[in-house]
């Protein structure tokens, strides 16, 4: 996939043989790249006074596949280097677009289809299996990540023995791992931007001999390196807010096979749990 240098590269190659109107294209994305990979062919004619047409010969012109192709490499390699202020400044001209609650919920949809067309089977099964025989898994989020982190806690809390999110707060996060060990499980979720005190902590798991399991946005993204298993979730980031409806979808997946894996146990231990929650009137009567 071509990246942003890549991008930079091919229009200083081909400038000179660009038409007037492509060279017009050319300029502004040079200026301009952060918004360019999240504008539509249509929008970006419109910024630079030629036709929408002209907008996919130039992506033609530069060895591109179509305008898509040239647009989602550029996105790609940008995704970690916006601030939250540019990606605000993003979701500004968005939303001058029609439809705007349609076109988020859409995007939502599209990656969680796009989520399903690229999961293997065969590595979350094994993920199930590494978590059935762990002693102690341990659940790893930073930043927005720990929204993710806490949920996957929280049912997993209700299937497995002993889970552990870890959080920061009065402890460190090096402190909740303080026994971690070759017999544990330490789940690692991380979306741009990445953040980097997650990949210190991998390190320290990975020393303890620790099964490490990644789920992350690409294989392209710093955590795919490091652990032993990965599952990947589609992220688009542009808006300042992470939409994290596809991972979300994906741990409900995770959760699911895994309480099926711990079918007997779940059953015990929601039998038990009704009991304490009628008891002490957890919820509210019928």
């Amino acid at each position: 996939m071509a990246d942003h240098n890549d991008l930079l590269n091919r229009i200083e190659k081909n400038y000179m043989k660009l038409s007037k109107g492509q060279k017009r294209i050319a300029d502004f994305i040079l200026q301009n790249y952060d918004k360019v990979a999240f504008m539509t062919a249509s929008t970006l004619g419109d910024s630079t006074g030629v036709s929408e047409s002209t907008v996919v010969r130039f992506a033609n012109a530069l060895g591109y596949d179509g305008y898509p192709k040239l647009q989602k490499g550029l996105q790609e390699s940008i995704k970690t280097k916006l601030t939250t202020v540019q990606r605000f400044e993003l979701s500004k001209e968005l939303e001058k677009e029609s439809s705007y609650t349609k076109k988020v919920m859409n995007a939502d949809m599209d990656n969680i289809r796009r989520t399903l067309d690229g999961i293997d089977e065969g590595v979350m099964e094994q993920i199930v299996e590494d978590i059935h025989n762990a002693r102690r898994v341990y659940i790893l989020g930073m930043r927005s990540s720990s929204v993710l982190a806490n949920y996957l806690g929280f049912y997993l809390n209700f299937i497995l023995k002993d889970v552990v999110v870890v959080n920061a707060g009065a402890l460190d996060v090096f402190d909740h791992l303080i026994n971690i060990t070759k017999d544990d499980l330490l789940i690692t979720i991380s979306f741009p931007r990445y953040a980097k005190r997650t990949f210190e902590i991998v390190d320290f798991a990975n020393a303890q001999g620790a099964t490490i399991v990644g789920i992350t946005d690409s294989p392209m993204a710093p955590l795919v390196s490091m652990v032993k298993h990965v599952l990947f979730a589609r992220y688009n980031m542009n808006t300042f807010i992470d939409s994290l409806v596809a991972p979300m979808s994906l741990i409900n997946a995770l959760i699911q096979s895994v309480s099926i894996k711990e079918m007997d146990r779940v059953e015990e231990n929601f039998e038990k749990l009704e009991n304490i929650w009628n008891e002490y009137k957890i919820y509210n009567p019928k």
